[in-house]
């Protein structure tokens, strides 16, 4: 069962600037997917466009049923409710707690305490940093600050998890720490993950599905692919 179809989308910015031509899509529910390609290949504007921080100019992209484009703004948070994000640059509240960064957004759906209490310690225990939610940000490493933040967009159990360039600020020890976290995530949550990253070992060793983007074109959709399929 298709998570994601993007059907015939092209991506102009109002700079003219064509982001992405004409690409067409299907996700699996459960899948692992790499976005690869070089600068300006359209990673960003892809990831950006499933979570609505970018809407198509033609075509349309659907993630969980739910046509993007034409959710309105104020319906926005619908979509998000389905998908959790995780940045390069982690994102965390530097005056919070570990436990409090990542039940932030809990509360902000309003949700009783208790409830909030059991999702928090389960995505810290999934992320391995149970031990750690007394800690603030500060006193973590670069890795551990991104454990956190990926902690916080799996605490709702979202369908989708969406990752830019997550260990792109990481050595790659750190790096291989990150992704057997997300992969763990994929196979016993059950979590769609897609993840724009231009890390050839990484990509390279976990050999899931990747897609190879190329000045907006699609070039490449591969099971078990590997960074040197770009070339193809």
């Amino acid at each position: 069962m298709d998570l994601i179809r993007v059907k015939n989308v092209e991506k102009k910015y109002k700079n003219g600037v064509t982001a992405i031509y004409d690409l067409n899509l299907a996700i699996e529910k459960g899948s692992f997917v790499f976005v690869i390609g070089g600068s300006g290949s359209g990673k960003s504007t892809l990831i950006k466009m499933l979570y609505r921080e970018e809407k198509p100019t033609k075509g349309q992209v659907i993630v969980g049923g739910l046509d993007v484009a034409r959710i309105k703004d104020k319906k926005v948070y619908k979509l998000r409710r389905q998908l959790g994000i995780v940045f390069q640059d982690y994102r965390l509240l530097p005056k919070l707690t570990v436990y409090e960064n990542v039940a932030f957004a809990l509360e902000c759906l309003g949700e009783r305490k208790d409830s909030i209490r059991k999702k928090v310690l389960k995505a810290l225990e999934d992320v391995g940093l149970k031990n750690k939610v007394h800690n603030y940000p500060d006193q973590l490493s670069g890795g551990e600050q991104q454990r956190v933040a990926i902690a916080r967009a799996i605490v709702n159990n979202p369908k989708l998890l969406l990752c830019d360039e997550p260990t792109g600020n990481l050595d790659p020890e750190k790096s291989l720490e990150i992704m057997k976290v997300l992969e763990d995530i994929n196979k016993v949550r059950g979590t769609t993950i897609i993840m724009a990253t231009h890390d050839k070992d990484i990509v390279n060793k976990m050999k899931k599905q990747v897609i190879t983007l190329k000045d907006g074109h699609l070039v490449n959709f591969k099971q078990k692919g590997t960074y040197n399929n770009e070339a193809n």
